[in-house]
């Protein structure tokens, strides 16, 4: 289970290298290599997105006495592809605004409050996923815990069973035991019962 999670990881690594080399060369590129590049990076950041999905899922399947360590990680690895993405929106917008001033003849002068004005949208945009991707963590943990108390609850039901065929055994033990002693004590009644009827006898024989 671990190794699928480090291979993974591998993936992970080389892909978010490749895709802060590609967003740093967005804006030196002439405009038709721009928008190539910016398909092939919005094309990777998605397979960034479907790899850490395939880490979170092996991060479940991981017992829960080795889980906090790989969890850890993944919240890191979230966060990198947190700033891969925000990286990418600041360079479209920046891409987007000098396709516009090309069409349109401006030299981007008027531009600046329409810029500042994307810019805040998306630093609310990125607070917004921020506080989306702690809500999906919290739900993460709360499962975690979820299934840590099931497991332990199945621990105790076992324990209880266990115990309840010892008491079934102790008691059949025990019924064995009382049949053998009413067993003994009968056998104690019948050899008296022959004795006493041995003395009355020799008595009467005396006696005649």
């Amino acid at each position: 289970m671990s190794s699928d999670f480090e291979g993974y990881e591998q993936d992970f690594a080389v892909l978010s290298a490749e895709i802060t080399s590609k967003i740093s060369r967005v804006p030196r590129l002439p405009p038709d290599e721009k928008k190539q590049m910016v398909a092939n990076v919005e094309k990777q950041l998605e397979e960034a997105r479907e790899l850490l999905e395939q880490m979170d899922l092996e991060v479940r399947e991981i017992p829960p006495q080795s889980r906090g360590m790989y969890s850890n990680r993944m919240r890191s690895y979230k966060q990198e592809m947190g700033k891969l993405e925000t990286d990418f929106k600041r360079s479209r917008i920046a891409y987007s605004d000098e396709v516009r001033n090309e069409l349109l003849g401006d030299d981007g002068n008027s531009s600046e409050n329409q810029r500042a004005h994307l810019l805040d949208n998306t630093e609310r945009l990125e607070r917004s996923s921020r506080r989306l991707q702690a809500g999906y963590q919290i739900a993460v943990e709360t499962e975690q815990i979820g299934q840590e108390m099931l497991e332990n609850l199945s621990h105790d039901r076992e324990k209880i069973q266990r115990a309840r065929e010892r008491l079934r055994e102790t008691d059949a033990n025990l019924g064995k035991s009382s049949r053998i002693l009413t067993g003994m004590l009968r056998s104690k009644k019948i050899v008296y019962c022959d004795f006493v009827g041995l003395e009355l006898r020799s008595e009467m024989d005396e006696e005649c």
